[in-house]
Formats: C-alpha cells, sequence, structure tokens
C-alpha cells in the first residue's frame, strides 16, 4: 500500500484549520500533519474534550484527509532553550509564556509537551514530531572556547528535562520524533549520536528525518536514513539550495532574510534544490519506512497555492513502493 502523502499545517497557521483542510484535499493530500499552533490544534483542550477532538476530525473527513501526526515545534523549543527572550514570546502561546519568566516558560513548555501527548492519543495518532530546543546551541561556534564540561552539561539538562516528558509518551504509547534542525540538541550527525546517548536510547524518542536541514550542512541524508533506521519514526519533506561559490554567500546565513540573494543557502520548494530525492526515497524503502510522507512549505521564493500541489505531485511520483518480491526471488527457481 502506498504511503501516505500529507501537509505540515505549519506553514499555513495564518489561515483556519478548516480552510487549510479544504485547500488540501483539493490538492489531493492523503492527510495532514497538524501543527499545535493557530487554531489548528489547542492540545490541552484535545487532550480533555472529546467534543473537540470530533470536531478535528469532522473537518478532516468532510475534506476526505486524516491526521497520521500532530507536531508541536514551538512548545518543544522552549523546553531546553537558553536564553528564553524576546523571540519565544513571538512563537508561544500567552499560556505558556505567561510572565516570561525563563524557568517558568521551560516548565509550562515542558507540560504543554506532556499534554501532547496526551492530544496525540485522543487524537488516535501515535507520532509528535518537534523540536527540543537546547541550552548549548549558543556555544556552537565553540569560541570563547567551550570546555567539554559545559558541553556535557548541556546533554544532561536535556535528558533532565526530557525524561519527564517520555515518560508520559510512554504511558499513552505515543512516539517523540524530533526533527534534526540547527537550533536544536540533536541538529546534525554526531550531536545527534549524542542525543540518543544522553537519555539511554529509549524508544519513545526518535526521529524526523528532513533532509532540507542535512544538504546545507554538507551532511549526507541518505547515509543518516540507514544509520538511524530504527529510529525514523516520521519524514518531513523539504528541500534547501545551496548558493554558495561566489566568494560571498556563507553557510551561516549572515543574518539575512529567507530569500536574500546573498545568503548562502535557502529553503525551496521540494525538487528545486540539492536534496537527492530518489536516492532518498530509495534508501526509505531500503529501511522499511512505511509512515506518512509529509509536504513541508516553506520556500520564501514561490507562492505556496502553486508550490504545495506541485510538490504532491512530484513527491507522488517519487515516493514509489519497495518491490513486492526481492530480486532474488523474482530469480529463484524453486529447486
Amino acid at each position: 500500500m502506498a504511503r501516505p502523502i500529507t501537509l505540515f499545517t505549519g506553514q499555513w497557521a495564518d489561515l483556519p484549520f478548516e480552510e487549510v483542510a479544504r485547500l488540501a484535499g483539493e490538492w489531493g493530500y492523503d492527510g495532514l500533519e497538524v501543527a499545535c499552533w493557530g487554531d489548528h490544534l489547542d492540545v490541552v483542550r484535545a487532550a480533555e474534550d472529546d467534543a473537540y477532538v470530533r470536531s478535528r476530525h469532522d473537518i478532516l473527513e468532510r475534506n476526505g484527509l486524516k491526521v497520521f501526526a500532530i507536531s508541536n515545534h514551538l512548545s518543544g523549543q522552549a523546553v531546553c532553550d537558553d536564553p528564553i527572550d524576546e523571540r519565544h514570546r513571538g512563537i508561544l502561546s500567552p499560556r505558556v509564556w505567561g510572565d516570561g519568566d525563563p524557568e517558568g516558560v521551560r516548565q509550562r513548555a515542558a507540560q504543554e509537551m506532556q499534554a501532547t501527548a496526551h492530544a496525540a492519543r485522543a487524537l488516535g495518532v501515535d507520532t509528535v514530531v518537534g523540536f527540543t530546543g537546547s541550552s548549548i546551541w549558543k556555544t556552537v561556534a565553540m569560541f570563547p572556547p567551550v570546555p567539554q564540561s559545559m558541553v556535557d552539561a548541556g546533554y544532561a539538562d536535556f535528558a533532565d528535562r526530557w525524561n519527564p516528558i517520555l515518560d508520559v509518551f510512554d504511558e499513552v504509547g505515543v512516539r517523540f520524533a524530533h526533527e534534526v534542525h540547527p537550533s536544536e540538541i540533536a541538529y546534525d550527525y554526531w550531536t545527534t549520536v549524542a542525543t540518543m546517548e544522553a537519555i539511554g536510547h529509549r524508544p519513545a524518542f526518535g526521529l524526523n528525518w528532513d533532509p532540507s536541514h542535512f544538504v546545507w550542512q554538507d551532511l549526507d541524508p541518505v547515509g543518516f536514513l540507514w544509520d538511524f533506521r530504527d529510529r525514523i519514526y516520521h519524514v518531513d519533506c523539504k528541500d534547501a539550495k545551496r548558493q554558495v561559490g561566489n566568494g560571498r554567500n556563507g553557510r551561516m546565513g549572515s543574518h539575512l532574510a529567507w530569500a536574500d540573494p546573498r545568503r548562502g543557502w535557502d529553503f525551496v520548494s521540494t525538487g528545486h534544490g540539492d536534496v537527492p530525492w530518489e536516492a532518498c526515497f530509495r534508501m526509505l524503502n531500503t529501511i522499511g519506512y512505511d509512515g506518512p510522507i509529509s509536504v513541508e512549505w516553506e520556500d520564501a521564493g514561490m507562492d505556496r497555492l502553486v508550490g504545495a500541489p506541485e510538490a504532491l505531485e512530484l513527491v507522488r511520483r517519487l515516493a514509489f513502493d519497495p518491490p513486492a518480491a526481492s530480486f532474488d526471488a523474482a530469480f529463484s527457481t524453486g529447486d
């Protein structure tokens, strides 16, 4: 059976949930990866109110859609971040931001993530996608020189804050799929290894694989799939285009806005960038990933009403099913 192709609603949270569902249904998506912000999903209401959950499903059903995962990147970001500042106030709900006291924000964000696990279970999905935040991302330039003890303390802080959240995920039978992404505790290959070690490789914590965050760091998204094949819990499709080589544009982005041509890279429509998509989908087949393929739209240079259906067409073409029988079996004589 073909893997479902979904649309991540995070970049559509300026629109009412019903409008996003209508668009996705008309374009032919199989379902949604529902963001837990805007009016798309209130996790506390979903955890406590059956009628509210039914209302979300009713909207989906009217548009021929299902929900395959929910995503709470914004609250997850605040669980470990240091500093907590005006950037977080801009992305967090008033319920989580509260009075803005940094430690209070972190604790309320953790409670929000625990509620997210309950919301997922109420909706009937078993995967929550999101970020973790990081107390040591601020040290990424490694200058002033960063002692190893400071790095170790960052991973310990992550484990101390996320293990209680993951306990709730275990209790309700839901998994967390961390999106490997700059600014998080796991942002590349080796930090992912260290993150898994920090929490003892517990099964409740896996990965959301989004290759766009690999290509502009010169990492191999295909090899990553193989090495972490038992922890690929969700897949987001987003592309990135490197724009380096002119002696001016750098990989760190230069504090420039998305789509500024002076940046060293940008997110682009799926299939328009440097992600080796066919090799990626072949590896997804090899590792036996059969979950949703979620299109994440984040191309500042293309109208999303044009790009989102275009991306669906491309992914349907590339996300071919693995062969029903192995090559060896096909040529077996049965003797």
